[in-house]
């Protein structure tokens, strides 16, 4: 039985300590910490059983520290913002404890978020006989383990892969984000990047749209390419790829309110002067726009989110689809959330289990795709976000 520190109480940190609740025989002690502390005593006074709160700003590596000795936890969930990222791992590696996110390191004045920063940490947390596990959400997480997979069972190479992701909820308001409005938007707004024959192509944000069928009934949807964290790690460990893009689904009404906050200087993450004080225009927005943790009672439709992969086995070429679906009001029964919190907090209760059980303990930085697929592929299925298969007749253009 294990003591965890869950860092964040956003709307994926509510589903993770609900999951890890729902575990006690691995997550025995829980400590949900915060800047605001009121956030995690709401999330505490929702569960099953007891667990602790504490206030904590994640950006300062001595209270983080301080938080980390005083819990004495076996490891650190992060789910706390992307700028926070190599604090809470400084922090880990100054008191011995373990580490897991579910977002790659973001510099708060670039919109570019890649895994260097964090990759370069390899040496010291082998070292320190402390294991840190990147990207433990859906996309990236799910993804990457499903990639791994896909490999290990049905392809003896890989040649094409593309990431799907499709949100058909609907939350009934003008304009709201699925989650962090400031990540979000950064992200949608950044352009375009994909791999291909050893390099990586660039286009213009959304330039790059297409047509895709879903199952479930969710039927024809408009889908984007964007740039995604995951496809960095993925070229990188499976190098024979020649292609990986990744695909997400926006309305039209999203869109064109995206579209007049960009004319209108609202998603700037450069400073403004405005009656004396420096703010940051995103930062402004993200205060106006739907707390994403407050969409869960309002959502209703469902997630598919998948990759398809083309390639070979035993010389004959194959094109396999794996693939969950989420429902946002089922999510929203079970731990209040929609479920885009939902599909990233779950694969972070089961990152954590895996290394607490010791199925992926050991010391280093790793992505998920360069661990065993195969016990976190049944614990999906145990713990909320069962997984299809099926194969195409040919392979996604």
């Amino acid at each position: 039985m294990a003591n965890v520190l869950i860092v964040g109480a956003g709307g994926v940190g509510q589903v993770v300590a609900h999951k890890c609740a729902q575990v006690e025989d691995v997550f025995e002690n829980i400590t949900l910490a915060s800047r605001t502390k009121s956030k995690c005593d709401k999330i505490a006074a929702m569960l099953p059983r007891k667990i602790n709160t504490a206030e904590v700003d994640a950006d300062n590596v001595k209270e983080m520290v301080a938080l980390i000795n005083k819990v004495k936890p076996d490891m650190v969930i992060n789910v706390a913002l992307p700028y926070q990222d190599l604090h809470i791992m400084d922090a880990c590696l100054e008191t011995g404890v373990h580490y897991l996110d579910t977002a790659n390191y973001e510099p708060p004045e670039e919109a570019k978020f890649e895994y260097k920063w964090q990759w370069a940490y390899q040496e010291k947390f082998e070292k320190a006989g402390l294991m840190a596990l990147l990207g433990s959400g859906f996309d990236p997480g799910v993804t990457s383990v499903f990639t791994a997979y896909a490999k290990k069972h049905h392809f003896d190479r890989i040649k094409t892969l593309d990431i799907i992701d499709c949100n058909a909820g609907d939350h009934g308001l003008p304009f709201a984000t699925n989650f962090n409005p400031e990540i979000n938007i950064r992200e949608i707004t950044a352009n375009g990047r994909y791999w291909e024959n050893g390099e990586w192509i660039t286009t213009k944000p959304l330039e790059e749209k297409r047509e895709f069928d879903f199952p479930a009934g969710i039927g024809e949807k408009d889908i984007y390419l964007l740039y995604h964290e995951e496809l960095e790690s993925l070229s990188k460990h499976f190098p024979e790829i020649e292609r990986a893009r990744f695909w997400m689904t926006f309305g039209a009404s999203y869109l064109k309110h995206l579209e007049v906050l960009q004319n209108v200087g609202m998603t700037s993450i450069e400073p403004v002067k405005f009656q004396g004080q420096e703010i940051v225009p995103i930062q402004f927005l993200k205060a106006l726009l739907p707390d994403p943790a407050s969409l869960g009672p309002l959502t209703k439709g469902k997630t598919c989110i998948g990759n398809i992969v083309h390639g070979t086995k035993d010389g004959e070429d194959k094109v396999y689809y794996v693939y969950n679906i989420c429902d946002h009001q089922e999510c929203y029964k079970e731990v209040k959330s929609q479920a885009i919190s939902y599909t990233t907090g779950v694969p972070a209760m089961i990152g954590a289990k895996m290394m607490l059980e010791g199925k992926w303990m050991k010391p280093g930085v790793w992505n998920l795709e360069q661990l065993d697929p195969d016990p976190f592929m049944h614990d999906l299925n145990q713990y909320g976000l069962p997984w299809q298969e099926t194969w195409l007749d040919k392979p996604f253009q």
